[in-house]
């Protein structure tokens, strides 16, 4: 069989992903004290409804988005399990406190506010909601949550049989049409404003959340020639969790016969793939290409909803008859 080669640990890879995911809320925390709640957009999700207690009270928002993650943990504790809130409770701690120092720092840099100008309210929404989409992206891309929505989100999806996505939007769409009737306005007109830029908000919410991580997503095909198939077999398994299939070949020159590993995985993975197969077999000759789709195990599902009457198919008999004398 040779000498395996050993992936590397699973510990590197997660504290990746708690980094991206630090990265991400970051951002969000950010874009949120710096280009929504200066012109007092409501968004959707926790921290739209943190907004909304915010523009009519005056309590920041971090403290509402913190207590009604809080409960909603508890609740999904219950109801998912640990393994689903494990990350959830980080980056609820991570979007609290980077809301917290974002608040402190926009307190003492008066210029930041309305940063892109006093009239700038569609700029300011579309820049902020491609970044907030960003920061969501991170997130998800890491296995991760931003709590909120998301805890409610899966609840529902276990229960009724409305996707996960379908359930964030309803939910988003109702925190952004409450603000018409809580947030208080000089006039109709800016209180229908104010929901405006909200949708404005969704739509390029998801836009841009969709870009990132169907374009991360994106599936590749590898052929890969090498006598050292075994090695590089194991490693696409155990390393990048991926299956494999081997095919055999001859060559028509040498006639020498061997195996051929062709595995498909996500784009992302690409280059952690070639650094590995050029540890193992430097001479390895490799074939990659895109993908269109993938659906199955590891992959997407299909979506599909329409029923086909399979007995009702007709089978045609491809054999040529024979020739009656």
């Amino acid at each position: 069989m040779g000498k395996r080669f050993i992936p590397r640990p699973t510990v590197m890879s997660e504290l990746k992903n708690y980094f991206m995911i630090t990265v991400g809320l970051t951002l969000y925390a950010f874009t949120w004290k710096f280009f929504m709640a200066p012109y007092k957009f409501v968004t959707g999700g926790i921290t739209g409804v943190g907004g909304i207690v915010e523009y009519t009270t005056g309590l920041p928002m971090q403290y509402t988005y913190f207590a009604i993650n809080i409960v909603l943990i508890i609740i999904a504790i219950q109801q998912l399990g640990w393994k689903f809130c494990v990350k959830t409770i980080y980056a609820i701690a991570v979007m609290t406190l980077a809301l917290e120092f974002f608040d402190f720092v926009f307190q003492t840099c008066p210029t930041a506010y309305q940063i892109l100008g006093p009239d700038k309210q569609l700029e300011a929404c579309i820049v902020g909601s491609i970044f907030i989409g960003m920061g969501i992206a991170f997130c998800f891309l890491s296995n991760g949550s931003t709590g909120g929505v998301d805890i409610i989100a899966a609840i529902v999806n276990k229960y009724k049989d409305i996707s996960f996505g379908r359930a964030m939007l309803y939910v988003d769409a109702c925190i952004i049409i409450s603000s018409f009737f809580i947030i208080p306005s000089e006039n109709i007109s800016m209180s229908i404003q104010k929901v405006f830029y909200g949708f404005i908000n969704l739509v390029i919410v998801n836009v841009s959340l969709d870009y990132m991580v169907n374009s991360n997503r994106q599936a590749v095909q590898f052929f890969i020639f090498s006598n050292k198939y075994d090695e590089i077999a194991y490693y696409i398994t155990r390393g990048l969790k991926r299956g494999v299939t081997l095919l055999d070949s001859v060559g028509y020159y040498s006639g020498k016969e061997g195996k051929v590993v062709t595995t498909i995985a996500r784009a992302n993975q690409s280059n952690q793939l070639l650094s590995a197969i050029k540890q193992i077999d430097p001479n390895a000759l490799i074939s990659q290409s895109k993908v269109m789709a993938v659906y199955g195990n590891g992959f997407d599902k299909i979506k599909s909803k329409k029923k086909v009457n399979i007995d009702d198919t007709v089978i045609v008999d491809t054999e040529k008859p024979e020739e009656t004398k």
